[in-house]
């Protein structure tokens, strides 16, 4: 690959997480939503798309998950880093929801552009 389409890729996954994380609590559609701007970012055909969109979706749930533990145990101690384990534990189940929706989204972009 070319750095000029390694770099719009990056910039496609990178824009995608960052809808995806203000976008993430509209369900179904904010997913969806950020894939297909990260498809159309990343430009490159169905499969560059899906995939920009699959990694945003991941990166999206993987980061809020790692918040929502350090938050919940700086705020309520010991009882907060349990409470913030289940809620890491259910995010990382639905970074697989999330991953789905970009890349179907990614793949809608994909074939737009």
């Amino acid at each position: 690959m070319s750095s000029k389409k390694d770099g719009s890729f990056w910039l496609a996954v990178a824009v995608g997480f960052v809808l995806m994380v203000v976008l993430g609590f509209v369900p179904v559609i904010g997913p969806l939503v950020a894939g297909l701007v990260a498809g159309l970012v990343a430009g490159g055909g169905v499969w560059n798309g899906g995939k920009a969109g699959f990694l945003s979706g991941l990166l999206g749930a993987t980061i809020l998950s790692v918040l929502a533990i350090v938050g919940s145990t700086f705020l309520l101690g010991i009882f907060g880093m349990v409470a913030g384990l289940g809620i890491a534990v259910t995010l990382i189940i639905l970074a697989l929801y999330h991953a789905v929706l970009g890349l179907t989204g990614g793949v809608i972009g994909g074939l737009l552009r």
